[in-house]
Parts: C-alpha cells; structure tokens; sequence
C-alpha cells in the first residue's frame, strides 16, 4: 500500500480505546457549551433585551436597511414604522424555561466552532494521508457555514417572519399577543436551524468523497432536491408562512448548486489522482 493511502494514525487502538478517546472529546465539548451556556444565563436580561426580542423592533438593522433601499427605490413603504405584538408568559414556568432552553442554545452556538475542532481531533487520525492534505481547512469551513446560516437566519429570517405575522390580520378584533415559548422558540429553530441547514456544502464534500454521491447524481436529483429544500424550509419554519419558506429555500438551492460544483470538483481530483498513479505504474 502508497504511503499517501496508509492511515496516519501510528499506534493501533482497540474498540475501547477508540470509546475512551472520543469520550474525552465530547466531554471536552460539552465543558465548552457548558461555560458558555452559564455566561449565556447570567446575562439572560441583557441577551433577551437585545438579542432576542430585537428582531421585533422597528430599529433592528434589517429593517432600517430595508428602509434605505426603500428611499432609495422611492417605495417608502419598506420602512417599517411599527410591529404591533406583545409578548406574554401564560405558562407559571414559560419564563424561566426559555431563559434556560435560549442560554443552552446560545452556548451551543458560541462554542461550535471548538465543538467541530474537537471532533475533528477525533477523525483525524484516522484518515489517509491524502484525505488530510485535502481536508485542511474542514473546521474552519464548517464554522464559517454554520455562522454564516446562523446569521442569515437572524438577520434576515427572523426579522421578515416576525414583522409578517405581527402584521397579518383577518380581523380588527384580533389582537397578536405571542406567547414567549412560541416567540423564543420560533427564534431559535429559525436561527439554528439555519446553521445546520447552511452544512451542506460540507456534506456534499465528505460523501463525494466516499463516494455515495456523484455530480452527475446530484444533477439529475434537481427536482426531488427542490422538494426536499422546501420541506426542510417548513420544518425549519415553525409558522410555515411562505415568505419565510422562500427565505430560507432560495438560499438553500444555491447552497445546492454549490455542492454540486464542489462535487465535481472533488470527482477531478480523484480521476487526477489516479492518472498520476497510473503513470508511476
């Protein structure tokens, strides 16, 4: 066997050994949330003030550009002026157990980042030489997605779906007053969601690797993809309104077509691989 296909692990490691090693990792990850999740929890006010509950404002960032653009265009109906809702705690516990689901939530995804390097340090060792050259750099595109979703679903997500349910109406008699479970808990499946759903480019790259999938596959799935987008849209989406579906679908797709660039990319350097081997040969 090439050197470059030959594990680069040095030592041989029994079932146990291997239980015992990732057992550390994840205890090490796990310590990491933890600290950031009681970090979270002493600043919950601060972080429900301007963290969360900010999305519902007028004077959140997004809004205050969709209001420039909207000077801009001469449409001065994209500034919002109002979001009319209240939010309410109808559950003796709602407060103190979104305080504490938001806290865990929100460690989790500071500490992401060293969670995926952690992992990392795992599988590493287990992979051939040639799988490490050209997996330098897997942890910090991970995080880089997973942040990048992260964002996207804060910053353009969330704001557009709250503005839209707290402004539609059937009836002048309704009144909106959300729920917190509801509102914090839309805000944190929107937001998470979002990170985890913006992994598939990462995805797409370890199982052409492996060789479950092909570019080739992934062109002719165009159709069952879109429907799988759309679903995950929903589920990801707890109002399932459709301009909430669309925002996180359209980018979605791209991160789609982006995989299958990235596939293909990953097919040539297989076949370029194996020509080089050839001609040693």
């Amino acid at each position: 066997m090439p050197l470059d296909q030959e594990p680069t692990e040095e030592k041989e490691m029994s079932f146990l050994d291997h239980l015992e090693e990732l057992r550390w990792h994840v205890v090490r990850s796990l310590a990491a949330v933890l600290v950031f999740t009681i970090v979270a929890f002493t600043y919950g006010e601060w972080i429900f003030t301007n963290i969360i509950f900010a999305p519902g404002r007028p004077e959140f960032p997004t809004f205050r550009w969709l209001c420039q653009v909207g000077q801009w265009i001469g449409s001065p109906a994209l500034c919002i002026e109002e979001i009319p809702f209240k939010i309410q705690s109808r559950l003796m516990t709602g407060q103190f157990t979104m305080h504490i689901t938001a806290s865990v939530v929100i460690g989790l995804i500071v500490a992401f980042p060293y969670v995926a390097w952690e992992m990392w340090r795992f599988i590493r060792p287990g992979l051939y030489r040639t799988e490490r050259k050209y997996s330098k750099g897997a942890v910090a595109s991970i995080s880089f997605l997973f942040l990048t979703g992260v964002l996207f679903g804060y910053y353009i997500m969330c704001p557009m779906m709250i503005s839209f349910l707290a402004t539609y109406q059937i009836s002048s008699m309704i009144v909106n007053e959300f729920d917190i479970t509801s509102y914090t808990g839309t805000i944190i499946t929107v937001v998470f969601g979002s990170g985890l759903l913006f992994q598939l480019p990462v995805v797409i790259y370890f199982l052409t690797k492996i060789g479950i999938v092909t570019p080739q596959f992934l062109r002719k799935s165009r159709k069952h993809a879109i429907i799988i987008i759309l679903i995950l849209g929903a589920i990801v989406t707890p109002s399932a309104d459709p301009l909430s579906q669309a925002l996180i679908s359209i980018p979605l797709y791209l991160l789609y077509e982006i995989s299958i660039l990235i596939s293909a990319g990953v097919i040539r350097r297989k076949e370029k691989e194996e020509a080089e081997e050839n001609l040693k040969e």
